[in-house]
């Protein structure tokens, strides 16, 4: 460990203490996490990697710890110390005993592979997104909660809005944002756009709804400048979906000037980078991408090396290990060899220019069989469908009410990212893992409440049975009683 991770160390263990004090008065505890989501966009510029690898291509390069861990501890802590009133101290969240067996199976995993240390770094980003999960888990009891994740997200993505334009006017032809990777900025906005758009057709205030319309306009605009050929339609997809099972069908002036100015601003910057998509859209075909042996890193490339890694190592090659074994054997074997990273006997202080290391397989699927094999893909799709389970409950009876209006948005979110991972391995990236594992905690105690309301609805209903059932049997034994004789 360097000076400077001495240092952080010492820092976060004076500060998480003081925020987790901080956090029993309410009000802090609601900034703390309003503060965690919004700042999770920007995690990465705000954090310390212990036992840093930097030069690593892989999905964690250390130990990361930043700000937003000492908020979500604090947030966690004392939501579980010092509950609402009313409101259970502790519940089990749906969906958190397969991720907690998914973390077990990936210890394992780490345990039996080579190297070791690129593992512990991904698995120490698990714990981190467990934290998360749970923190807006036992956070979220009502509407004042779900709003306030709205206006973090809604300020997040505005922010983002402003720098993608920034960098626009720059001269970029495929903006980042702060994430660093086009592809990055519109799988982000994939997964949170749909919140704005259930939020904007639920009972929440009025201003928080505007705001969510001036979001979705920023997004709107903001995943045309990625000019990404996978994250545009499916923003589209996604978008039309939470729509549909949102919107009320009254037409109002409201909604038609809404849907106007939304119609204006997208068209009008979909009309202006109409030439840099076509070219997206036609340098490539799809047969070239998948099929085309020669393609050196292609989509189908990474298929092909995850084929080759299945055939030699059932159980994968160890958990964040894809880049480390690609790079030293099995690149080589279809194409250009990389450099191996046992080569380096020194610590780099920067890139260097004339070494070449394997990027992570440019889809989730492919990515998970290679470093955890057959079974821990399979244990990822189950995990993924139980996500996707605990969603589709919101979808009817349509309400208004706007906690089932969120696990409207949060579903079409998952389906968004899931989506996007088909091409992608940006789940994996710290500010995208966190954000959906936050979105995840709150379909989780958004589930937890619906079973809660449905659970004293069907108590009700019982109650009421049997009071009716009593009164039956008390008109039943008056007009059956009979009449006194009267004695002369």
């Amino acid at each position: 460990m360097d000076e400077k991770d001495f240092i952080a160390a010492i820092c976060f263990g004076c500060v998480i203490p003081l925020c987790v004090l901080a956090c029993l008065w309410r009000p802090i505890r609601e900034v703390s996490f309003f503060l965690m989501i919004a700042l999770t966009a920007i995690t990465f510029k705000i954090d310390v990697n212990f036992f840093s690898h930097f030069w690593y291509r892989g999905t964690t390069r250390g130990v990361e710890v930043s700000a937003v861990d000492v908020l979500a501890i604090g947030v966690l802590f004392n939501s579980i110390i010092l509950p609402r009133r009313g409101y259970a101290r502790w519940f089990w969240p749906a969906s958190l005993g397969l991720i907690l067996l998914f973390f077990a199976y990936a210890c394992v995993n780490v345990a039996y592979s080579d190297p070791k240390i690129y593992g512990l770094f991904e698995l120490s980003k698990m714990v981190r997104g467990v934290i998360f999960f749970l923190a807006a888990a036992m956070f979220i009891r009502s509407e004042r909660e779900v709003g306030i994740l709205v206006l973090a997200l809604c300020c997040a993505v505005c922010f983002e809005g402003l720098i993608a334009l920034k960098q626009s006017i720059g001269g970029y032809l495929r903006v980042p944002g702060t994430l660093d990777d086009p592809n990055s900025l519109s799988m982000y906005l994939c997964m949170v756009t749909p919140i704005f758009v259930a939020a904007a057709n639920s009972t929440l205030p009025k201003f928080i709804k505007a705001f969510c319309i001036v979001s979705i306009i920023a997004a709107g605009c903001t995943i045309l400048l990625t000019v990404s050929r996978a994250g545009i339609p499916i923003f589209a997809f996604v978008v039309i979906l939470t729509t549909f099972m949102c919107m009320s069908w009254r037409i109002t002036i409201k909604k038609v000037a809404g849907a106007a100015l939304i119609t204006l601003c997208i068209g009008g910057l979909l009309f202006k980078s109409w030439d840099l998509l076509e070219t997206r859209y036609t340098t490539d075909s799809l047969k070239r991408e998948y099929t085309d042996a020669s393609a050196f890193e292609s989509r189908g490339y990474y298929l092909r090396l995850a084929g080759l890694i299945m055939h030699e190592h059932f159980y994968g090659v160890g958990l964040n290990n894809w880049s480390y074994w690609v790079s030293k054997k099995y690149g080589a074997e279809i194409g250009p060899a990389y450099s191996d990273y046992d080569e380096l006997y020194y610590t780099p202080t920067k890139f260097r220019p004339n070494r070449t290391y394997a990027a992570p397989a440019h889809s989730l699927a492919a990515l998970t069989v290679g470093e955890l094999g057959i079974p821990g893909l399979l244990l990822f799709a189950l995990v993924w469908l139980r996500w996707f389970q605990m969603g589709l409950p919101f979808l009817w009876p349509r309400v208004p009410n706007t906690t089932r209006r969120l696990g409207v948005g949060i579903f079409f979110g998952t389906m968004g990212i899931f989506l996007q991972s088909i091409t992608e391995w940006v789940y994996h990236q710290t500010h995208i893992f966190l954000t959906f594992h936050i979105m995840l905690g709150t379909l989780a105690a958004l589930y937890w409440m619906r079973k809660q309301e449905l659970k004293q609805s069907r108590e009700l209903e019982s109650h009421e049975e049997f009071i009716a059932e009593e009164e039956e049997e008390e008109i039943g034994e008056y007009e059956h009683k009979p009449e006194p004789m009267v004695v002369a």
